[in-house]
């Protein structure tokens, strides 16, 4: 009888032995399950982050309201090292036969006489000469106004009205920065992306006050050339019709686009 009690009681604890190992497994197990549903987790809100982060600098950099507009540069050498390569067809340098051109830029029917200097800024005014012949610029709007203190800028030509940047389209160098990051009133320069001097493309903003932009990593912006007319009328017109919300940087209340272009 002992014998049977001793071998019942040592079943007995051999069993309670199985269902704590057991309890101990399934509590290691959803641990180990938890832990690696946490780590999904926070790998996926950290993806999340980095793609909102980067989608927010890609908008910001290339001209939807409150993107800072292109900016003069130190220098008009960019560091050969920083270099990089242009994207679609971006028409040779050549094309600007390093001359003066003369044409019309017209915003909301105020015509601007503009001239482009194709000997300082060779590259960006060959841009500027297909995008005006090849008819690019007929329909696009002005979407962002700056007017603020020491800076007074009218930046135009998005490809989607939002200031997002033309993912196809895209050159350099950096070309007539001006040194001392000054750009006086008339000045048409290209709206690029922050620290890349390969990111110009078909945007580009008219200062109608003198305006001081700092260079960045890249360097500065290009100057193409300036606004010879018209500056008095697109004041009154377009500028002095404020910013949306009464911001100091952000979308005209005017909504402005360009009408029609023409060059020579």
């Amino acid at each position: 009888m002992a014998s049977s009690k001793n071998q019942e009681r040592d079943a007995r604890e051999a069993r309670d032995r199985l269902k704590l190992y057991t309890a101990r497994q399934e509590v290691h197990e959803h641990r180990v399950k938890r832990r690696r549903r946490d780590n999904i987790i926070a790998i996926l809100g950290a993806l999340v982050v980095i793609a909102l982060a980067t989608g927010t600098q890609i908008f910001y950099f290339n001209g939807g309201p409150g993107t800072p507009v292109a900016t003069p540069s130190a220098s008009a050498t960019p560091d050969p090292a920083a270099e990089g390569t242009n994207v679609g067809n971006v028409p040779d340098a050549d094309t600007a036969e390093g001359r003066t051109w003369t044409g019309d830029l017209t915003l909301n029917d105020i015509p601007l006489g503009i001239s482009l200097d194709g000997s300082l800024a060779p590259q960006a005014v060959a841009s500027l000469i297909g995008d005006i012949q090849g008819g690019y610029f007929v329909g696009k709007t002005c979407h962002r106004l700056v007017d603020s203190d020491g800076f007074k800028v009218l930046q135009c030509g998005s490809l989607d009205g939002t200031g997002a940047g033309d993912t196809d389209y895209s050159f350099g160098p950096i070309e007539n920065a001006p040194a001392d990051n000054v750009y006086p009133t008339g000045t048409i320069a290209m709206a690029r992306a922050g620290d890349d001097a390969y990111s110009n493309g078909h945007q580009f903003f008219i200062v109608f006050g003198d305006t001081t932009i700092p260079a960045d990593t890249a360097g500065g912006y290009t100057v193409v050339g300036t606004v010879t007319s018209g500056l008095e009328q697109l004041q009154t017109g377009v500028i002095d019709g404020g910013i949306v919300d009464g911001a100091a940087d952000g979308a005209p209340v005017v909504p402005t686009t360009i009408t029609a272009a023409t060059i020579q």
